[in-house]
């Protein structure tokens, strides 16, 4: 295999499955850092269309694109100024087009993030909501009035640190922002601006978009009542949406997001999609407190989201089988008939590597935990190749969350760093331009070109263990059921349409055997790992696994 004449599955041009999500893996694109294809140094659009055979090389479903809409880019597409355009960054609604019909010749969906859960103040409809109270968009953003002495009108926190209220002078009001001050929340409450957002959904579903990764799906709406948030007691606190300097972690959340009306917006979202059979959504749910609850609310009764991930896997606490055991059980009690999309890795989190401090063989057994798992998985751009997080210097910072809360927390910048595709190219072969972020010269050495042609190294395993996944479907559709966990250990079976899987992980780094589920196991043939059985025992390597058919 090489980066010119990629080995690339055969595409299945059958009749869409509608049910195609339902197990799927999806690679997630950071398109600022993928590739660039005219020297500005920023990944485009045409950058991501060259290296679409990469990505099916890798046996994958479908690639979420993170924003590319137009945007002040304050906080890198996430702040959205026409949801109905390409960010000239990026190319334009041409190459978008060239992007969806290229993709699906190669076998690929294309999901593509939808933020609407705020836009930018440089939006249209903010610019004319914020010029006074009675225009025909004064109310289509969030605004409220001053406490009698000046004050913010209650105690909600905003994710970038200090108060989610800013006072603006034009409109004399404070207005609500969960995120940047320059990235006011839409008003949900007003149909209006449903109607405009379902609208904006069916243009892009239009232009043949196979569904969308909804961003904060659960900050959609605030309580009407603006009533404050309650504390948290500090043994109640966690990190697993905040980074652990932030004093967002302090509240219980439970006003300025997670409402109860989201629930019949996401029908009406989800009506839209039912519009064009196969497209598919997931939502992100940011929530430390309740987030199982509100991911099984979300996906329930097949007629709001399809799928959502939350923060477990995400967060600091590295993995262990009593941890994987109790995160995998809380989901199968509580999702009922919803569905989750696990990731381990993603543009806003350190990656996995460096934050679970993993050598070669803990990446590889991550991977093969995370391809295991009852659900969809996201893979973020470079895990592939087993890169770790970046340094990058206080001064070569683009993140302001990382700027705001230095050196505590650095912000995010280290895992958006290029994408690196030849070891002996410039910048790694993501361009020929100055890099908006510096390429790590610790991913030089893991570049595709490196790892290409080498059936042994982490992209060829992940190859193979993709490849594992897609020839059982007990991995995508089956049941799950944990049958033992030690801090060290933790065997689960799977099991669809008459076949068992049994799939056993070593996280410590001795070897270790584990006990197998009564049966005649076999070890399967096809498995990325060769360790084999010796009746009801198997002993593992250090980071190692095993996958056993149930025979009979």
């Amino acid at each position: 295999m090489n980066l010119l004449d990629p080995q690339i599955p055969e595409p299945d041009n059958s009749a869409t499955d509608p049910d195609w999500w339902r197990g799927a893996v999806i690679y997630q694109i950071y398109p600022r850092s993928y590739q660039d294809s005219n020297g500005d140094g920023v990944g485009d659009l045409a950058g991501i269309i060259h290296r679409l055979p990469h990505i099916a090389s890798l046996g994958v479903d479908a690639v979420w694109i993170s924003p590319f809409m137009k945007s002040p880019m304050l906080d890198f597409g996430y702040d959205v100024s026409d949801y109905r355009d390409v960010d000239p960054m990026f190319g334009t609604l041409g190459d978008f087009d060239a992007l969806i019909e290229r993709a699906h010749e190669l076998g690929l969906k294309v999901l593509i993030d939808l933020v609407i859960s705020h836009s930018s103040e440089d939006h249209p409809w903010f610019k004319e909501s914020r010029a006074s109270a009675d225009n025909a968009k004064s109310d289509w953003y969030v605004w409220a009035d001053a406490k009698p002495d000046g004050s913010p009108p209650n105690n909600w926190l905003s994710i970038f640190g200090g108060s989610a209220w800013e006072w603006d002078g034009e409109r004399m009001q404070y207005y609500l922002h969960n995120f940047l001050t320059s990235q006011p929340d839409l008003n949900l409450h007003n149909m209006d601006v449903q109607d405009e957002l379902l609208d904006i959904t069916r243009f892009w579903l239009e232009r043949g978009v196979d569904g969308f990764r909804l961003d904060t799906i659960n900050f959609y709406f605030h309580d009407k009542q603006l009533r404050d948030n309650p504390a948290l007691l500090p043994e109640e606190r966690n990190d697993k949406t905040a980074p652990a300097v932030n004093p967002y972690n302090w509240q219980n959340h439970l006003y300025s997001k997670n409402q109860p009306e989201n629930l019949e917006f996401l029908k009406r979202f989800r009506a839209v999609l039912d519009e064009f059979p196969g497209s598919t959504a997931v939502g992100e749910v940011g929530e430390a407190q309740r987030g199982m609850e509100i991911q099984a609310a979300y996906t329930s009764d097949g007629d709001k989201v399809h799928m959502t991930y939350g923060f477990d896997f995400l967060a600091n606490q590295p993995l262990s089988g009593t941890h994987v055991a109790q995160v995998l059980n809380d989901y199968e009690d509580g999702i009922g008939d919803g569905w989750a999309c696990w990731a381990f890795s993603n543009h806003d989190v350190v990656r996995h590597p460096s934050r679970w401090h993993m050598d070669e063989a803990g990446l590889r057994l991550a991977a093969a935990l995370l391809l295991s798992l009852r659900g969809s998985v996201c893979l973020y751009q470079g895990e592939e190749l087993g890169l770790p997080e970046a340094y990058v210097a206080f001064e070569d910072l683009q993140d302001p969350y990382g700027i705001r809360f230095w050196p505590k927390f650095k912000g995010r910048d280290g895992c958006r760093t290029p994408m690196v595709w030849n070891r002996d190219n410039h910048n790694g072969g993501f361009t020929e331009g100055k890099p908006w972020l510096p390429v790590a010269m610790e991913h030089v050495n893991r570049a595709v070109s490196v790892q290409d042609d080498d059936a042994d190294s982490t992209l060829g395993f992940y190859r193979a263990m993709i490849a594992f996944r897609a020839k059982h479907p007990a991995f995508a559709k089956g049941t799950l059921t944990v049958h033992s966990a030690t801090p060290e250990t933790l065997v689960i079976t799977r099991a669809h349409d008459g076949e068992t899987l049994v799939c056993a992980f070593n996280f410590g780094g001795e070897e270790t055997s584990v006990e197998l589920p009564d049966g005649d196991w076999t070890r399967a043939a096809d498995a990325p790992f060769d360790t084999t059985e010796q009746g009801q025992t198997v002993t593992l390597a250090p980071h190692g696994a095993y996958f056993g058919v149930l025979n009979g």
